[in-house]
């Protein structure tokens, strides 16, 4: 089982997930490159493509496929486009609230240029925290479903400490710098068609990520349409880090579905 995080997340934030599975698996969880233990790339910015390829030689060095995937946000975007570019090297597919981009237009090529023109020139940076307790106070403020000691857990794996004792990310923040080239769904849906694996769609009850993003349940509904084999589930009480929320009873989709 092939484990791969969020934007701006870490490959330990599944360590509630998989303290909560009951089977025997080999699990893999990378840091994605610019993220968590792996070093930052020092360029510009991050292209979408190249988590598909380093996706591509880790399944290499695992020389186990096919593989089951499980991708969380941006790391189900990226199993899902993998599997239908690689479509007999995935058995099956978890993908937890994964929705893919917002739709665009060839007209917003011009202002996403410019954008992007524009952040290279003003780089973003890292916001400070005073200690790992500032750090995860703000997790729990941001996550009220979060104990404290799941808070103190992924501080402690989201953070790392500077020369002057203040605590930052562990995620270059060229990763908050936009992609120039836009998102065509279109493509997306492309992919999507040609995945043979049987596919697990998962949302979080109260997740405002749809929302947010601007799809509404019809154009959700659409792209799960894109799978030819997709089973969707919905749990509860959960927002969008649905596996701190509620990794228990994530593990038991998870296993059912990759079990049968």
């Amino acid at each position: 089982m092939v484990l791969l995080h969020g934007w701006m997340d870490v490959s330990a934030s599944f360590q509630f997930l998989v303290d909560a599975l009951r089977g025997d698996w080999d699990v893999y969880a990378p840091d994605w490159r610019g993220y968590g233990l792996t070093a930052w790339g020092g360029t510009d910015c991050y292209w979408f493509p190249d988590y598909l390829a380093d996706l591509d030689f880790l399944i290499d060095e695992i020389d186990a496929a096919p593989i089951d995937l499980v991708g969380h946000s941006l790391g189900g975007n990226v199993a899902a486009l993998y599997a239908g570019a690689r479509p007999g090297r995935i058995r099956k597919l978890v993908n937890l609230e994964g929705f893919g981009m917002p739709p665009t237009r060839p007209d917003d090529a011009p202002r996403r240029y410019a954008r992007w023109l524009d952040e290279l020139r003003q780089r973003p940076g890292l916001k400070p925290y005073r200690d790992f307790a500032e750090l995860a106070a703000r997790l729990r403020k941001g996550n009220t479903r979060l104990s404290a000691g799941r808070a103190d857990f992924l501080a402690r794996h989201w953070g790392r400490e500077t020369e002057d004792g203040s605590v930052v990310l562990r995620g270059d923040p060229a990763h908050k710098i936009v992609n120039p080239v836009l998102y065509r769904v279109e493509e997306a849906q492309a992919c999507w068609r040609q995945v043979r694996a049987p596919v697990l769609w998962v949302e979080a009850a109260e997740s405002d990520t749809a929302t947010r993003m601007k799809l509404p349940a019809g154009e959700l509904a659409a792209r799960r349409a894109s799978f030819p084999n997709l089973r969707y589930e919905v749990v509860p009480d959960a927002g969008h880090m649905l596996h701190h929320d509620q990794p228990e009873a994530l593990a038991r989709l998870i296993e059912e579905f990759l079990g049968n």
